[in-house]
């Protein structure tokens, strides 16, 4: 078993790492920037590192930087979280060669998942269904344009090494399609330092269902059954849930059983999600597979009873999954909901501050995942996502029912955050008749 894990992360996630080693006896690293000095995270770690200023390209990005913590602690291990470095093949490398155990995937899985066409064909040649579209990266603008008439408008252009819902674009027409493909090179180029795109066919309406997979050193590969992304806005997810309402239970194993093939055939390690699109007939298809724990994996850890973070940091032991696809079981149904410090009313626009006042809300089958605390400064530099609020419930209806309750428990004083947007979400009559897809959203509160 690790000895010592270096969490290289901050918010939320840095504290749910840190208690999952806390629980397991390991001891933890925190790494921390200068506008963090006050984080829950390092207070709660048994050491602490500053690792550069406010900007994450010098602090939470700073290779170097955490690295040198590391061996500065002795820690044996890094966890990344979500975001930062955690999809970052070349932190994964570097980690292994100098002896430091990453946990998550190879550096070398890491590369192929990342970069998105090339997992498209990897996926693909793996058994599981893909969009139709290009054939690897698109040259130019001719070629676009000879793609699209081939599988009929709308396409879909997205960057080769896009995430987090940037570098997207969707065209109905030719014209479109032209001004849209200098836009996402333009945007790629900036985001990414990767101009390369390529085309999908826009599946419309579609519902966006992920599976979670956690497979061992060994071979040994299970699926915790599937999430329900659809209710997002500009590609971000705002609302999770499992199961799906989307799908049955013939459809539900169908993709479980794609997806663990598809990890068997990459030889895949520790936690990952494949993330596919479900149109109005029940086809699903391949979009991506994130090399990491998700922001929404605790509404699969409330319906299986399983510790995601702790399940990553016993493969990444070396030790065989303790349980085989059999043993999984699902039980009721669980939601999620990412409390950001933001205004709706003004275009979603980020409100750090001062929390001058907080009460959390708690209750049986209700899990409240923070960083924040009376009195904490919430920083304009990071993610505007402050607090994920989990239901579980017997059912669809009795979670909504404990959401609205916690959300209206919920008291966040000095900042403004979108918790009366999200109550509007579950008392939009469309969403509680699962009457809803990706453009959910869009059509419903026009944003």
């Amino acid at each position: 078993m690790l000895k010592k894990v270096l969490v290289a992360n901050r918010g939320e996630i840095a504290v749910r790492i840190i208690r999952a080693c806390r629980e397991m006896g390991i001891a933890t690293v925190a790494v921390y920037s200068d506008m963090d000095k006050d984080s829950l995270h390092r207070r709660l770690a048994d050491e602490s590192v500053c690792i550069g200023p406010a900007n994450s390209v010098k602090s939470y990005l700073n290779v170097k930087n955490i690295i040198e913590a590391a061996c500065l602690t002795g820690a044996d291990s890094i966890h990344p979280g979500f975001g930062f470095l955690s999809e970052s093949p070349s932190f994964a490398k570097m980690c292994t060669e100098i002896g430091i155990k990453f946990i998550g995937p190879s550096s070398e899985l890491i590369e192929l998942m990342g970069n998105k066409s090339k997992a498209k064909e990897t996926m693909k040649n793996a058994g599981v269904p893909v969009v139709p579209g290009s054939d690897g990266l698109v040259k130019d603008i001719n070629e676009a344009k000879k793609i699209a008439k081939q599988i009929k408008y709308p396409i879909i252009i997205k960057a080769s090494s896009g995430g987090g819902g940037k570098g997207i674009r969707i065209a109905y027409s030719e014209e479109e399609l032209v001004k849209e493909y200098e836009i996402v090179k333009h945007e790629a180029k900036v985001s990414f330092n990767d101009d390369s795109i390529y085309i999908e066919k826009f599946i419309e309406n579609p519902r966006h269902v992920e599976i979670q997979v956690l497979a061992d050193e060994h071979g040994n590969v299970v699926h915790l059954g599937e999430r329900d992304c659809s209710v997002q806005r500009r590609n971000q997810k705002i609302l999770e849930e499992t199961p799906s309402m989307a799908i049955d239970s013939k459809l539900r194993e169908k993709m479980g059983n794609v997806a663990v093939n598809a990890v068997k055939k990459i030889g895949y390690s520790n936690a990952g999600t494949i993330e596919f699109l479900v149109d109005k007939n029940k086809n699903f298809y391949f979009m991506e597979m994130n090399t990491r724990i998700q922001v929404e994996h605790p509404v699969t850890e409330m319906v299986t009873g399983l510790d995601l973070v702790k399940e990553q940091i016993k493969i990444a032991s070396g030790e065989k999954l303790g349980f085989t696809q059999k043993d999984i079981e699902f039980k009721g149904h669980a939601m999620e909901c990412r409390i950001n410090a933001e205004d709706p009313e003004k275009k979603f626009m980020p409100c750090p501050g001062k929390i001058t006042g907080l009460h959390l809300p708690g209750g049986n089958g209700i899990r409240v995942d923070t960083a924040i605390y009376s009195d904490y400064t919430v920083p304009q530099t990071y993610d505007s996502m402050i607090a994920k609020i989990i239901v579980h419930g017997k059912d669809r209806d009795e979670a909504i029912a404990k959401m609205k309750s916690a959300l209206a428990e919920l008291v966040v004083d000095g900042i403004t955050t979108n918790t009366d947007f999200l109550s509007k979400i579950l008392d939009n009559e469309n969403f509680r008749k699962n009457k809803y897809d990706t453009s959910f959203i869009k059509k419903e509160f026009g944003l």
